[in-house]
C-alpha cells in the first residue's frame, strides 16, 4: 500500500484559530431587506473550514439571499453531534456524515433525514507521519490511534479493520476533541489519527511546525465505499417548511457548484467570516474535497442524488461495523430527495 500526500501547505495552523468559532453562531446573509427573508439555521458538523466553504460562499455570493433566506451558521463538534443538534430542534438543516445518521437511526430512531448527498465517495483516512512505519492496516496494529469523539468515521473503523483481517481491539484508541488531533500527532502522543482527507491541510500545517511531514492513507484504499458528507434536515423542517427547504437545497447546490469552480473565492468567503483562519489552509481543504464531490458517481447520478445501491452499500458498512442486523433498517427510509428538483 502506498501512502500519499494530499496537499502542500504553509506552516501556520488554522486549527487553533478556528476554535474561536465554537460556542456561538455566525449570523450571515443580512441585507437591508433581511426582515423579509426566511431564517434558516445551519448546523455544521465541524469547525469552520474549507470543506464547509459552500455554505459561506452561498452567503457571500448571494445564493441564499436570492432564494429569500437569511442563514445562521453554527460550528459543530462532529457528525454525531450535528445529527443530535438537528434532532433536538436546535437547527433547521445541517451537514454530517451519513454514517452517523444511519447509526443514530439504528440505535432507536432519529427525526432527521438526508436531503442531498455532497460526497459520493468516502472521505475517511488515517493520518500519520513520515517515518512512522505505518503504511497499511497491518503495520498499524499496536499503534496508538486518536479519533474525534463524535466523528462519522468512528462508525466505520471497526468494519474496515475486520474486512481486512485486523481485530479492532488490536489498535488502542484515544477519543478526543477534533481540535486536539493534529497536536497529539505532532507531539508524538499518538501514532496516527482517524480523519477526513479534507483535513490534511490543517494537520500538515501543524506537523510542519514540529518538523514532521504528513502521510495520508485513505480508507478507500482498504475497500471502503459509500456516501459520506451530506446535507440533512430535521423532520420538523421537512414537514413544516418544505418550500423553505427546497429553496435552501437549490441555493446550496448552486453554492457547491460555485465553490468547485472558484475555490479561491469560496475559501475567501470562509476567511471573511473567520478572520483568524489561514486562507491557504482553507483553500487546500476545499480542493481536497473536490474529488469526493465531482467524480464518476456524481456524473452518473447527478449532484445531490442518492443511488439506492450505493446507499445500501453505505449502510452495510455501518451495520457490520456496529454489529447491527443489516435488516434493522431500510437505508432509503433515511433520505428524502424531493427537494433536489425535477432534474434529479
Amino acid at each position: 500500500m502506498t501512502s500519499r500526500h494530499i496537499s502542500t501547505l504553509p506552516s501556520r495552523s488554522a486549527g487553533a484559530a478556528l476554535l474561536s468559532g465554537l460556542g456561538f453562531s455566525l449570523l450571515l446573509g443580512l441585507s437591508p431587506s433581511a426582515h423579509a427573508l426566511d431564517a434558516v439555521s445551519v448546523q455544521l458538523d465541524w469547525l469552520p473550514a474549507g470543506d464547509k466553504a459552500f455554505v459561506y460562499a452561498g452567503v457571500a455570493e448571494g445564493f441564499y439571499r436570492d432564494a429569500g433566506l437569511e442563514v445562521t451558521i453554527r460550528p459543530g463538534r462532529g457528525s454525531a453531534d450535528a445529527v443530535t443538534q438537528l434532532a433536538a430542534g436546535n437547527a433547521d438543516v445541517g451537514t454530517a456524515g451519513i454514517g452517523s445518521l444511519m447509526q443514530a437511526a439504528a440505535e432507536g430512531g432519529v427525526p432527521v433525514k438526508a436531503v442531498m448527498s455532497i460526497y459520493s465517495k468516502p472521505p475517511d483516512a488515517i493520518f500519520t507521519v513520515e517515518g512512522s512505519g505505518i503504511t497499511d492496516l497491518e503495520s498499524a496494529v499496536g499503534k496508538r490511534l486518536a479519533m474525534p469523539t463524535f466523528s462519522s468515521s468512528n462508525a466505520l473503523w471497526p468494519a474496515v479493520l475486520e474486512r481486512n483481517g485486523i481485530a479492532p481491539d488490536s489498535i488502542p484508541v484515544l477519543s478526543t476533541d477534533p481540535s486536539g488531533m493534529a497536536p497529539l500527532l505532532a507531539q508524538g502522543r499518538v501514532d496516527m489519527t482517524l480523519n477526513w482527507v479534507t483535513k490534511a491541510p490543517e494537520s500538515e500545517s501543524v506537523l510542519a511546525q514540529a518538523g514532521k511531514q504528513l502521510e495520508v492513507l485513505p480508507l478507500s484504499d482498504f475497500g471502503l465505499e459509500g456516501y459520506g458528507f451530506s446535507l440533512m434536515a430535521s423532520e420538523r423542517t421537512i414537514e413544516q417548511r418544505p418550500e423553505v427547504l427546497r429553496r435552501f437545497v437549490e441555493a446550496s447546490r448552486r453554492a457547491i457548484e460555485f465553490s468547485s469552480a472558484h475555490p479561491e473565492q469560496a475559501a475567501a468567503a470562509v476567511k471573511a467570516a473567520v478572520p483568524e483562519a489561514d486562507l491557504a489552509v482553507l483553500e487546500g481543504e476545499l480542493r481536497n474535497s473536490l474529488p469526493l464531490i465531482d467524480n464518476e458517481i456524481s456524473a452518473r447520478d447527478g449532484l445531490g442524488a442518492f443511488d439506492p445501491a450505493l446507499l445500501s452499500t453505505t449502510w452495510e458498512w455501518i451495520a457490520d461495523s456496529m454489529d447491527f442486523d443489516r435488516d434493522a433498517l431500510d437505508p432509503t427510509s433515511l433520505v428524502d430527495t424531493r427537494f433536489l428538483g425535477a432534474e434529479q
